[in-house]
């Protein structure tokens, strides 16, 4: 391990991480469309309440390592870039509409296609080109100018808000959230009475946890050549996809761990519970908006700086000024375009 580089380390994080993440998306049902079409339309609130668990263990989980001096949340890309309002507004927003229409986010996709769904494969593709053409390529001036990222001059985070204002430590105030999203959580009997939800919702917040403390200490051994990151699947789709073709454009990363470590996670779940299985589009229309809401996705991820995972959990996590806003509007947009598929709405 001492001989391997700095990034294969932090891609062995990412790997690690991401490996338990698409288990608890196959095994523990961790979906962020599919908790809000459970929970809107089918009336069984069990997945949308797991976010609950998912969140407040990885608040605490973040809070209790910072306090024992394992991380630093201010360097995390949440924290150290001002947080621009209408940035996580209309990137959100996007978002949320293209994942309704493409029927996954980034990180459904990813678990998705880990159990046979090529159609899946086809909303990964596109979405991590188009969040390169955002980032590097034809839209990144129009980004810049609209939703230009600046460096923070001072804390962009509730908990130092709140500490600064009452004199309490960010950990006084971390804690009391996160047990707020606990009882949120438990207060829901039919996810009380499933034990495989809970086990694997607890676990993902760890592994969001495990990413942050892991890079943290490969940031401080390296010297910052590696950043300290959570999980999110939006650019990191683009890095991954730049890297299978071609080994460099920044060689392996976190990102690329991570993402490769959902789809063998969600194999692995998919297969334990028999449920692996290809399936192909037989739609052309259904392909249209598969593809259309990836491209959305691939926009709006990168415009938000991450995606309902990226932004929804591990910004979350750090209490940042744009997790919940951010995961707030994603939620919008996706019923938004959930209403518009169930009311015949179809692009193209």
């Amino acid at each position: 391990m001492e001989n391997l580089p700095y990034g294969a380390l932090a891609a062995l994080v990412g790997l690690s991480g991401g490996l338990v993440l698409g288990l608890a998306a196959r095994l523990g049902d961790f979906c962020t469309l599919g908790a809000l079409e459970s929970s809107i339309y089918g009336g069984d609130h069990r997945r949308l309440r797991l976010w609950g668990i998912v969140l407040g263990t990885a608040i605490a989980g973040c809070y209790l390592a910072q306090a024992a001096g394992y991380i630093d949340l201010s360097q995390t890309l949440y924290q150290s870039v001002r947080w621009n309002p209408w940035a996580s507004i209309v990137g959100g927003l996007v978002f949320g509409y293209g994942m309704a229409l493409a029927g996954n986010c980034g990180f459904g996709a990813l678990a998705r296609f880990g159990g046979g769904d090529l159609r899946s494969l086809v909303v990964v593709v596109v979405m991590a080109v188009f969040s390169f053409i955002t980032l590097n390529g034809p839209l990144a001036p129009l980004r810049i100018t609209l939703f230009p990222q600046i460096g923070a001059e001072s804390s962009q985070n509730y908990a130092d808000l709140i500490s600064g204002l009452t004199g309490l430590p960010p950990l006084a105030i971390a804690l009391p959230v996160a047990v707020l999203c606990f009882a949120w959580a438990l207060s829901y009997a039919p996810l009380r009475r499933s034990p495989r939800r809970l086990v694997w919702g607890l676990l993902a917040g760890l592994a969001v946890v495990w990413a942050f403390v892991g890079t943290a200490w490969l940031a401080d051994q390296s010297f910052g050549e590696v950043a300290i990151e959570g999980p999110s699947f939006t650019a990191p789709l683009g890095r991954t996809l730049i890297y299978l073709m071609t080994s460099t454009a920044g060689g392996i990363t976190f990102s690329v761990g991570s993402v490769i470590g959902v789809m063998a996670g969600a194999f692995i779940g998919s297969s334990i519970r028999g449920l692996f299985r290809w399936e192909a589009c037989e739609d052309p229309r259904e392909l249209g908006r598969q593809v259309t809401g990836a491209a959305l996705m691939g926009i709006g991820g990168v415009v938000a700086l991450g995606c309902s995972v990226g932004q929804g959990v591990s910004a979350f996590a750090t209490l940042a000024y744009s997790g919940p806003v951010t995961l707030a509007c994603i939620g919008a947009g996706a019923v938004l375009g959930l209403r518009h598929l169930i009311g015949g709405f179809q692009p193209g």
